[in-house]
């Protein structure tokens, strides 16, 4: 039964406004002169409630006695009386001053009312979802001009979308659109931010609604966030990303609007009250991480994955203990003449390795950091000390991860290294060769100290531990540096003695034997010997030592190096070896054909080695590379039908070939070799070769392996002979007019043209047709334009002995000649005359 309304109410001034609800609940809107502040009076009874103001507010809403003194911080306790009536229809009440036919002021004060009532939780939610409009009112309240009233909408749509079965109805009501425009004004304050974006967060929580909001306008505004001034405002953005992030159709929208660097800028700066922000960032990146071009963009960002192995793994962490400290690759630090009485500069020694006056290079600097704070953590039981309650089984069925920068990450997986625990030992030695992708994370890992555990690694009895090692050492070895490192760690012992076993896996004798081929290059060699070769009667060694600036006794250090590095390979490299190697080009692919014939030719190099790769069946191994299967099917229907897959075939076996002809050629050299090879075989296989489609770059040494075996059987050879003519067809000739088309040297183009000419002056057979087939028409024209006097000479000569067939006339005018003769004619220079007799012999 409705009350009646108070005399002193009905007779109220101008700034006071009465509602009643059918129930008898009286509203009385109070506002104040002084600051134009609204405050809620209600009057049931003899109680009158204030639930929302700004200030303490002076109101006679009593019908009896007096005045009544109303508190705008006092906490809405009739309101929060939900099991009552009068619970209830305070909630009305509010929910209809919602409405747009209310004032703004009121509309105001009475969100703010109901958003501070749904924090009462989950039961205050769900008493306001039952009037329906709410949410949509709330919603419109998103466009006010008042930072208020925008910060209770968005706190009301927080705690709202905070309960699962609401969710949908938030998002439904055009709360994601509305966010959307409030995110977008350009002066907005921090609440409203954090609730705005707090509303994003519940939001994303449901995989519809967070592809809506990851294709929506939204991302980059979130991605903006991340650089607020404001913690809370970076916090809640982090939060919404994080969640994005969970749907992998969301990842390249989000890697596209270039949120990797901005979360691992906020990953790696320490900032108070991060923390949060950190966890959450993280989270987001790993995510992203799931994605292989994602997982690159964040190695760049200096982030390295670092597998979870548990806390108990760490318990077998022993710290080397060290009479003077030394770098984490082993290196000695030099002792300070000045120590202190009590070894206090041992224990600083750590402290001051960033001092400028310390002398050492940043990268050993950062090994050496890096190095302190992860065995310190590992010591005090303080690494992955969230993780304890994981088992190692979990985490080995379940792979977990974790970010770190460069300089800890680095640090951690090398120590590692040192555990016991087999998986966390294969995981580590897998995330170094994930990440090792250029030459600063090799660097770092060589002076972080993980050569020499990964060397003894390769002995371990597990095959998983095995593989792993063998892969991180394979990926490090791309840096000659680490490489240096590898043979100093006496590497060379163990991958031989794992190559020779035959039952091992095709992926580990692969691997081993890129390796190897880093290590034991040919190439290097031969620059050793041109480089440390006799001077003015000297040794290579004292050679050496001299261009370093040793003198004394330290050039003695420089010869015995050498030459026990040379026995070392000497005596690792025995027959059993090299004869498993030529099985390898006997019956593998063509990539490990190529790379047991560099190996081979190594061998081949150093004279220790002679007789023992002459005693092996090398023709074999030579005879199975040259007859490759893609050139002898190079026109078979599954050829036709995948021509990518093909030229790839075509582009190894051309590796492969390349390499058994420098090998062929450096046996050449042995007499021994020479009488017992069949010269005409291998001729044979070789000019078949060089007319194949193999790339060109790959034909010059089997051009110079031709021309050595054609040597062999007469000292006298020109072009009149068949095999240096198929070498000037099919090589020579290709090869000049791809300088010419290709170099961006005038010198390189005159002398190639020069020497076009001159073979095609001599009357070569078939040498036009050749030029014409690899295009040299359209190339020499060009070059009558740019080239220099004599190129220009040189092209006019090839073109007119070209014309000479009229089967080319018509490829000489497409390619423009016509016009360019004219002008060379009509300006004089000394080749006119060669210019009009060309263009005389074309049909113009």
């Amino acid at each position: 039964m409705a009350l009646p309304i108070p005399a002193q109410l009905l007779l109220k001034p101008p700034n006071y406004r009465v509602l009643q609800t059918p129930e008898g609940v009286i509203s009385v809107t109070v506002r104040t002169r002084k600051a134009n502040n609204s405050n809620l009076c209600f009057y049931n009874g003899d109680n009158p409630r204030l639930y929302s103001g700004l200030t303490r507010t002076r109101a006679a809403c009593s019908d009896g006695g007096g005045e009544v003194y109303v508190n705008p911080h006092q906490d809405v306790d009739m309101l929060k009386d939900s099991s009552s009536n009068t619970g209830d229809s305070y909630i009305a009440l509010f929910v209809r001053m919602l409405g747009l036919d209310h004032d703004p002021l009121d509309r105001e004060q009475a969100v703010i009312a109901l958003w501070k009532y749904s924090l009462g939780g989950k039961q205050c939610v769900d008493m306001l979802m039952k009037f329906r409009g709410s949410v949509n009112l709330a919603v419109n309240l998103l466009r006010s001009e008042s930072d208020a009233a925008c910060e209770a909408a968005a706190g009301l749509l927080r705690m709202i979308s905070s309960v699962n079965m609401y969710r949908e109805l938030v998002a439904d009501s055009g709360a994601i659109e509305e966010i959307n425009g409030l995110l977008r004004r350009s002066s907005l304050s921090p609440n409203v931010k954090e609730q705005s974006l707090c509303s994003l967060w519940n939001l994303s929580v449901d995989e519809k609604l967070r592809n809506k909001i990851a294709n929506s306008d939204l991302l980059p505004l979130l991605i903006k966030f991340l650089e607020d001034e404001e913690v809370k405002v970076k916090e809640a953005a982090t939060r919404v990303l994080a969640n994005l992030a969970l749907t992998v159709s969301n990842h390249k929208n989000m890697v596209e609007a270039g949120v990797i660097p901005k979360l691992a800028m906020l990953l790696k700066t320490e900032v108070e009250g991060s923390k949060v922000i950190k966890k959450e960032a993280r989270n987001a990146l790993l995510e992203l991480a799931k994605d292989e071009y994602s997982k690159i963009l964040i190695k760049e960002e200096d982030l390295l994955l670092v597998p979870l192995v548990g806390a108990v793994a760490y318990k077998s962490f022993r710290p080397a203990l060290y009479s003077w400290p030394s770098l984490p690759d082993g290196t000695k630090i030099d002792q300070n003449p000045k120590t202190s009485r009590y070894g206090a500069s041992e224990l600083l020694l750590g402290l001051n390795i960033e001092d400028k006056n310390a002398n050492i290079e940043e990268a050993k600097m950062k090994a050496m950091v890096g190095r302190t704070q992860q065995q310190f953590l590992a010591r005090i039981g303080a690494i992955e000390i969230e993780e304890d309650n994981i088992s190692s089984g979990e985490l080995s069925s379940n792979p977990r991860f974790t970010l770190l920068p460069w300089m800890d990450g680095v640090a951690r997986l090398v120590l590692i290294l040192g555990l016991e625990d087999e998986s966390a030992i294969a995981r580590a030695a897998e995330a170094i060769a994930d990440v090792s992708i250029n030459e600063r994370m090799r660097v770092s890992f060589k002076e972080a100290g993980a050569i020499n555990p990964l060397v003894r690694l390769i002995n371990h009895p597990s095959d998983t531990v095995k593989l792993a090692v063998v892969r991180a050492l394979e990926r490090l070895s791309i840096s000659n540096d680490v490489c240096q490192r590898m043979e100093a760690e006496n590497v060379l012992h163990s991958l031989i003695y794992l190559l020779s076993n035959s039952e091992i896996s095709k992926s580990l004798t692969n691997m081993i034997l890129d390796i190897l081929t880093r290590i034991l290059d040919p190439s290097k060699e031969m620059k050793s010997k041109f480089y440390y070769g006799p001077v003015n009667g000297l040794t290579k060694e004292w050679s050496a030592a001299r261009n370093a600036g040793l003198t004394g006794n330290e050039n003695e250090k420089v010869a015995s190096t050498t030459s026990l590095e040379t026995a070392n390979v000497v005596d690792l490299l025995d027959s059993a070896v090299l004869s498993r190697l030529v099985d390898i080009m006997r019956t593998s692919s063509a990539d490990l054909q190529r790379k047991s014939a560099s190996i081979l030719e190594f061998a081949a190099v150093i004279e220790p080695c002679t007789e023992k790769i002459l005693s092996v069946d090398l023709e074999s191994g030579l005879d199975a590379v040259f007859q490759q299967k893609t050139l002898n099917d190079a026109e078979s229907e599954i050829d036709l039908q995948n021509p990518e897959l093909h030229a790839l075939e075509v582009e190894e076996a051309g590796h492969a070939i390349s390499a058994a002809s420098r090998l062929l050629t450096r046996l050449l050299d042995f007499e021994q070799f020479c009488r017992k090879v069949n010269a005409s075989h291998f001729t044979k296989l070789l000019r078949k070769v060089l007319k194949s489609d193999i790339p060109l770059y790959h034909k010059d040494w089997v051009a110079a392996c031709l021309v050595k075996l054609r040597y062999l059987s007469g000292p006298y050879f020109d072009y009149d002979t068949p095999i240096n003519l198929e070498v000037t067809l099919y090589e020579t000739i290709p090869r000049l007019v791809e300088q010419i088309k290709t170099s961006y040297s005038p010198e390189v183009q005159e002398a190639a043209v020069v020497e076009l000419n001159r073979i095609m002056s001599e009357e070569v057979v078939n040498s036009t047709r050749a030029v014409a087939a690899e295009g040299g028409i359209f190339t020499l024209v060009k070059l009558l334009e740019n080239g220099s006097e004599r190129a220009v000479e040189a092209s006019l000569a090839i073109l007119y002995n070209l014309s000479m067939d009229s089967e080319n006339h018509a490829a000489i005018i497409a390619a423009g000649a016509v016009p360019i003769l004219r002008r060379l004619v009509l300006s004089q220079r000394s080749h006119w005359m060669r210019a009009l007799r060309l263009l005389r012999t074309l049909p113009t």
